[in-house]
């Protein structure tokens, strides 16, 4: 099993930056994809960015340009740089890790608000 623990989230004025963390353990060694997806209320969930273990990255097209996903294999961490936020951006971020032959495991979420 993998278990996640995110960090980083906050309020924030629109145009700022935060940067969400996301720290891994457990069967480290067989995740294949970790990822940020996010949820506002009254919405599904979606994807935001992910990052294959071979560092291979993919994104949204309404945050290209403004975040980036980033891994530290050393420190089993997962990054969302986040910048030039929007109103829009408002939702609990989660971490994703995809494991093994196809299992997943999901973070308790943060809460990013953008909000002036």
């Amino acid at each position: 099993q993998v278990q996640l623990v995110e960090s980083g989230g906050g309020l924030v004025q629109p145009g700022g930056s935060l940067r969400l963390s996301c720290v891994a353990s457990g069967s480290i060694f067989s995740i294949n994809v970790m990822g940020w997806y996010r949820q506002a209320p009254g919405k599904e969930r979606e994807m935001v960015a992910t990052i294959s273990k071979y560092g291979t990255t993919n994104y949204r097209d309404s945050v290209k340009g403004r975040f980036t996903i980033s891994r530290d294999n050393a420190k089993n961490t997962v990054y969302l740089q986040m910048n030039s936020l929007k109103p829009e951006d408002t939702a609990v971020y989660y971490c994703n890790a995809i494991f093994g032959l196809s299992s997943s495991s999901w973070g308790q979420g943060t809460q990013v608000t953008v909000s002036s």
